[in-house]
């Protein structure tokens, strides 16, 4: 499923402060769209010129955050060293000293490739110099741009674990198992994989991600910043495009879009749907409030990091519930820096073309604006692998197999879904048909009747959104019903 690429790179502030701050129009279609993709709103055309390619601004200036990426060696038999040998089933580094980093997680070279295996990291906390017990990775990253997307095609993605929020760390161990392999020293015969071992996939790295220091530009806990435009860093022209498609809703280089009131959202409906950026509705709109959104701009996003452009589907006919799987060792002051590590592990380590989730939510029930594009905007995501189309994906920071989500988090998925899904005429205690761009769980071409608020695992075999959060999925669904007043 191909979406519609409207390139963002070659802005100049000039053109920037001439668009308009009303709500995008849209440009009709000269004749059907690649894929049968939405309309482009106006504003982001005009705000888009140039090459697609991606940008090479965060070389160019300084921008938060760095990568590093440490090769993994085979383990040495009973010693925590590397050897050269090629087939050992135990790979992984020894402790070490590193760059600064928050987040880590590991990836190798074939994106269809899983790691069969145990993935554990210990850090070294940077303020207290203390070492962290093991800690394990989720070794399936299961979020995924559809099977024949332009962004699976661009030869830069690579298999991966989710990353691990840590905090400010300075130290690093990692050791990679294959499954059912003696570990090292386990055996005389070493470190090799024994009968009915996975091999381990080549290419392995482990990726360290610093995310950058907040500031009010980049990302300081949204509160502190209502409504107003950051100024301590200009806006280039890839951040002019993204703060464009917001056009309407929030002042070009604001933080957040603000709440609105039920009445309020429905005019501002009547509006974007004049413009044909939403779906017909009877003469009673179903809609939610619309809630707060932090922007990218808000949560410091590097739009050098990403392509250029961005891609629409035809319409939101569904929500896929997510979780991160980074832990839930973060606090609320910390979500952008998360999300901001989450950006640059999609991006640079794993090599998507942005961020895969459409919006994020932390444990404090704030929202957060995800792939660039617009949040009124179908904006094709790469969150469930074979249904981006037609579909978004909202992601809560955390781990939820046993950890319950917070009640917050629950009430921001509904209020964004009653707005979001609002927008598009979905019924959120409703069902709706998707059809599969193939994946683990579906075929190519089947029509899959879903829930219109689902799981990352209706769509997918996967243990995401958690066993925790996927339970509270008929209270969001109920709640986000009443805020859109049936």
């Amino acid at each position: 499923m191909r979406g519609f690429l409207v390139s963002s790179i070659g802005v100049t502030c000039a053109a920037a402060l001439a668009l308009p701050l009303t709500p995008p129009a849209v440009a009709a279609p000269a004749g059907p769209a690649p894929g049968g993709a939405a309309p482009v709103p106006a504003t982001a055309r005009s705000a888009a010129s140039g090459t697609t390619a991606r940008s090479a601004a965060s070389e160019a200036t300084d921008l938060p955050g760095s990568t590093q990426s440490l090769r993994l060696f085979p383990l040495a038999r009973g010693r925590g060293s590397a050897t050269s040998a090629p087939a050992a089933a135990e790979q992984g580094l020894g402790r070490r000293d590193v760059r600064h980093f928050s987040l880590v997680g590991v990836v190798w070279d074939d994106p269809d490739t899983d790691l069969h295996g145990r993935v554990q990291v210990r850090t070294r906390a940077a303020r207290t110099g203390a070492w962290s017990g093991w800690q394990a990775l989720q070794t399936h990253s299961d979020d995924a741009a559809d099977p024949g997307a332009a962004e699976r095609a661009s030869g830069h993605l690579r298999g991966s674990t989710a990353p691990l929020w840590v905090g400010d760390s300075d130290g690093v161990e990692v050791r990679v198992r294959a499954e059912g392999a003696p570990r090292a020293g386990e055996t005389g015969r070493g470190s090799h994989a024994g009968p009915g071992a996975s091999p381990l996939p080549s290419g392995l790295r482990l990726e360290l991600v610093d995310p950058g220091a907040a500031s009010p530009a980049r990302g300081a806990a949204p509160a502190v910043h209502r409504g107003a435009p950051a100024a301590a860093r200009p806006l280039t022209g890839p951040a002019v495009a993204a703060s464009a498609a917001n056009a309407g809703l929030a002042p070009l280089g604001a933080t957040e879009i603000p709440a609105l009131d039920r009445a309020a959202t429905v005019r501002e409906m009547t509006v974007l749907r004049a413009g044909g950026l939403t779906s017909s509705q009877r003469a009673k709109p179903y809609i939610g409030p619309r809630p707060r959104i932090v922007t990218r701009r808000g949560w410091g996003a590097d739009e050098g990091l990403r392509e250029g452009g961005f891609v629409f589907t035809k319409k939101v006919k569904a929500a896929f519930v997510h979780h991160t799987a980074t832990g839930n060792g973060y606090s609320c002051s910390q979500a952008a820096s998360v999300i901001r590590g989450i950006y640059r592990y999609h991006v640079r380590s794993m090599g998507w073309r942005d961020i895969g989730y459409n919006f994020l939510v932390d444990k404090c029930g704030n929202i957060y604006e995800g792939r660039a594009g617009g949040v009124a905007n179908p904006v094709m995501g790469a969150h469930t692998l074979g249904f981006n189309s037609n579909s978004m994906g909202i992601a809560v920071l955390g781990t939820f197999g046993s950890h319950k989500p917070p009640a917050a988090a629950l009430r921001a998925i509904a209020r964004l879904t009653a707005w979001k899904l609002g927008l598009w005429g979905g019924n959120p205690r409703g069902k709706t048909y998707l059809k599969s761009a193939g994946g683990n769980l579906y075929r190519k071409g089947r029509n899959v009747r879903l829930n219109v608020i689902s799981g990352h695992r209706d769509g997918f075999l996967t243990e995401c959104p958690g066993r925790q959060l996927y339970r509270k999925l008929g209270t969001a669904r109920s709640t986000a019903a009443r805020y859109q007043g049936r």
